[in-house]
């Protein structure tokens, strides 16, 4: 089940608590202000700065 409008709606990065949007393949969530991947694990968004994989470039 893919993460729904509404909960994108609502969140933010934790980090800059700016706006995120689900990547092409809607296995993770991004942040361009922090160049952060945020990973979905069983469609639950893993909102953990800690756990957040830099983006290249």
């Amino acid at each position: 089940m893919p993460i729904s409008k509404e909960l994108l709606d609502i969140l933010a990065c934790p980090k800059c608590k700016g706006d995120i949007y689900l990547n092409e393949t809607e296995d993770g969530l991004i942040c361009d202000n922090c160049k952060l991947l945020y990973e979905i694990k069983d469609d639950i968004p893993i909102m953990l700065i800690d756990e957040a994989k830099p983006l290249d470039g």
